[in-house]
């Protein structure tokens, strides 16, 4: 038992600092999102979505550029991943 909490214990102790480190790659994520709707064909309900994603991407990047704490990097992840919903959004809601 003791050998399992200790196995457990390790592998929360190495992916603990990735997770606070992980805010580029999800940001990229909805950067490159972002760029797919933008390359749709935009109409008037997918336009404020794409405002509202560069908007929020923007927010994330500021956030994990001043983090001093994992919730500032959980709040720059929580930015990114909304931008994405948004981007994703407006390419559903794009003219065929």
């Amino acid at each position: 038992m003791k050998a399992q909490i200790s196995i457990a214990m390790l592998v929360l102790a190495v992916a603990a600092p990735a997770w606070a480190f992980n805010c580029p790659v999800v940001i990229k994520q909805a950067e490159d999102l972002i760029k797919k709707a933008e390359g749709t064909k935009v109409n008037a309900d997918s336009t404020p979505l794409i405002a509202e994603a560069k908007k929020l991407v923007a927010e994330a990047k500021t956030h994990h550029e001043n983090a001093k704490t994992k919730k500032d990097h959980g709040d720059a992840i929580r930015k990114a991943k909304t931008a994405s919903a948004y981007a994703e959004e407006a390419i559903t809601l794009a003219t065929p």
